[in-house]
């Protein structure tokens, strides 16, 4: 590696994810926003803003590079030797443990402030969004896929299929029980 990538500020999650598909090959910033979508979405989050914000930051930085202007006024990038150094750094880290953030987890946290029937609704809406997702990963043609994105959407599947069995539980779970020995709640 050059002395320069050994100087360079460390990537973040997004910017090598950027330089990720770039790997693919040039790629305009709402070509790298959809892709991250369809490619991450489910389980990173890339705005549009964080695209063009990154890229930006990147073609200064020597990473890509930017093209002309082109079809439906979109502009190209491409990696650089730098980006490839950069993000072969960022591809070799232990990534560390995850962050779970779930907002419904949040709000069930705090739920004894909400009225039963409303909390309901709101993990009902929940559910459906996880079986909206696995009935998608579901219909993934994974032969197509390469393997490391065929382990994604496998992740993805044991993922929902285990929130979904914990939806499952829940109504035995936010059920009060009451000791019978006593008029205390367990």
């Amino acid at each position: 590696m050059t002395d320069t990538a050994t100087r360079r500020r460390p990537l973040n999650s997004t910017a090598a994810s950027l330089l990720g598909f770039l790997h693919e090959g040039p790629k305009s910033g709402w070509d790298l926003a959809t892709q991250a979508q369809q490619r991450v979405g489910d389980f990173w989050t890339i705005t549009q803003s964080q695209v063009y914000r990154e890229l930006t930051s990147m073609d200064t930085a020597g990473l890509v590079t930017k093209g002309e202007r082109g079809a439906r006024e979109r502009t190209p990038y491409r990696i650089t030797e730098s980006g490839r150094e950069a993000f072969a750094e960022w591809i070799a880290r232990d990534p560390g443990a995850e962050t779970i953030r779930v907002p419904l987890l949040l709000t069930l946290s705090f739920g004894e402030h909400l009225e039963p029937a409303h909390r309901d609704r709101i993990i009902a809406a929940n559910k459906n969004i996880h079986q909206d997702r696995l009935d998608r990963y579901l219909d993934e043609d994974e032969t197509a896929l390469a393997p490391h994105q065929r382990a994604t959407l496998e992740f993805g599947i044991a993922y929902e299929r285990a929130v979904l069995h914990w939806f499952d539980q829940l109504p035995s779970i936010l059920t009060p029980r009451v000791d019978p020995g006593s008029a205390h709640v367990l």
